[in-house]
């Protein structure tokens, strides 16, 4: 079984607890670097009940009257949010009801200085639907070819490091989870989003990139659209 830093590991969210995470202490955060936000995935693994809804921000700040997920139906349910840092680099989270939470991070926002990505709006634009390439079939697995950005009809530029997508699954059955992670490097432990129930589910992920091409994992059989929407580049 894993094992986390104090604080960002068990119990799970008592209902209508808030509860601060360290995320400083997270291996996934360099030593040194203090992020101005944070770019994440939350899931709710709510057990059988509806988990209401999950807010994060900034710790230090008050809590706001607006929601970062929603699960009425008691199912795992992911979403991203870019969620600024508080006191200490921390987060704070709530929810309405008792659930497990994962916090996977793909990102972060350093204070402005030399070296730095900036963001850039692109014209949305339909990167693959796997209903629409070679013979048009549902896959499981690993997606072969990798899903290559830079080749494909959105005309992204090869200075790009990391792509902001849309992406939808439309399974067969229930899809555990998908997983996006640059290519060539190993598969992470990490969702982009779940569909136990088998119904046409999307979230948005922010994707790095070294050599134009993002992998795909998939613990089910499905269809796979990926929109894009913006990318960061010098």
């Amino acid at each position: 079984m894993a094992t986390f830093p104090p604080g960002l590991g068990p119990p799970q969210l008592s209902a209508a607890t808030p509860r601060d995470f360290p995320v400083l202490l997270s291996p996934c955060i360099p030593t040194g670097i203090n992020p101005a936000a944070y770019s994440f995935n939350f899931t709710v693994v709510p057990g059988g009940h509806p988990v209401g809804y999950l807010s994060a921000w900034p710790t230090g700040q008050s809590q706001p009257v607006v929601s970062t997920l929603n699960d009425q139906t008691g199912t795992i349910v992911a979403n991203a949010a870019i969620v600024p840092a508080g006191t200490g680099g921390d987060i704070s989270v709530y929810s309405t009801n008792d659930t497990q939470l994962l916090i996977d991070i793909n990102g972060y926002f350093a204070p402005a200085g030399p070296g730095g990505l900036s963001l850039y709006a692109a014209t949305p634009c339909r990167v693959i639907d796997t209903r629409h390439v070679g013979s048009g079939q549902p896959f499981s697995g690993t997606l072969s070819p990798p899903v290559d950005v830079v080749d494909s009809v959105c005309g992204s530029p090869a200075t790009a490091q990391a792509y902001v997508f849309n992406a939808t699954v439309v399974p067969q059955g229930g899809l555990g989870y998908l997983t996006l992670w640059p290519d060539g490097q190993s598969r992470p432990l990490v969702s982009t989003l779940n569909a136990l129930d088998g119904s046409i589910t999307n979230n948005m992920a922010i994707v790095p990139a070294t050599n134009g091409k993002v992998d795909v994992y998939v613990s089910g059989i499905t269809q796979l659209i990926l929109d894009l929407s913006s990318y960061f580049a010098p």
